[in-house]
């Protein structure tokens, strides 16, 4: 599915907004710490800002359009509460025998499963290249955002909560929980290209004469 260089003509994803919209008002509502809530909202303004100003020269198509809401919806949800408190993942927890709440982890892995196919499609629509670049570059680009974040998140927690990073950036007393959220975040980005190449090349060959 294509988008429609018009927006208003474009009803799938004028319906997609519209869910997103009304999922990050619902988490807006009385979240259990206001300043988390603001901190974690604001590269969420700054991605908005970005697809709505270059909306007229480089639209996405539907399907990335669809994922990335998908994320920002998983993400909204964890900002109400802070990721290590989200009900569902305490639901998680409970269900699978975990040590602890994994919905960071799910952000994360869901980073990378949603977000790769758009980055592959604007590398595709883009960028000059072919083979198997196109395909592991935005792992590449997944992980390398991953580790960005990461570090700003470190730097914001020490300005915020000084000697309570840990707790502030919910890593539960894992001392690993840094290297699993991008080993997460990876993981999901090789498992969306896998599909992808998938079915690309199914895609090839049925467009092949027989």
């Amino acid at each position: 599915m294509t988008a429609s260089r018009s927006f208003t003509q474009n009803r799938f994803l004028q319906t997609v907004l519209a869910a997103y919209v009304l999922v990050w008002i619902g988490t807006a509502i009385d979240p259990t710490d206001w300043l988390t809530w603001v901190l974690e909202n604001i590269l969420v303004v700054v991605l908005a800002i970005i697809l709505v100003a270059t909306y007229r020269r480089f639209a996405f198509s539907n399907s990335s359009y669809l994922l990335i809401a998908l994320f920002l919806s998983l993400h909204a949800v964890g900002t109400n509460t802070g990721y290590a408190q989200t009900p569902i993942g305490f639901w998680l927890k409970e269900v699978f025998g975990l040590s602890r709440n994994p919905y960071d982890r799910v952000i994360h892995c869901g980073f990378g499963l949603l977000l790769a196919y758009p980055f592959h499609e604007l590398l595709v629509r883009t960028a000059n290249l072919r083979g198997p670049a196109i395909h592991w570059l935005p792992v590449s680009l997944i992980l390398a955002a991953s580790v960005g974040f990461e570090v700003l998140e470190s730097f914001v927690a020490e300005i915020v909560s000084p000697g309570a990073g840990p707790a502030w950036l919910g890593a539960q007393g894992d001392e690993w929980d840094m290297q699993l959220d991008l080993a997460s975040a990876t993981l999901g980005a090789m498992a969306a290209m896998i599909f992808t190449y998938w079915q690309e090349s199914a895609a090839a060959n049925r467009a092949m004469p027989p």
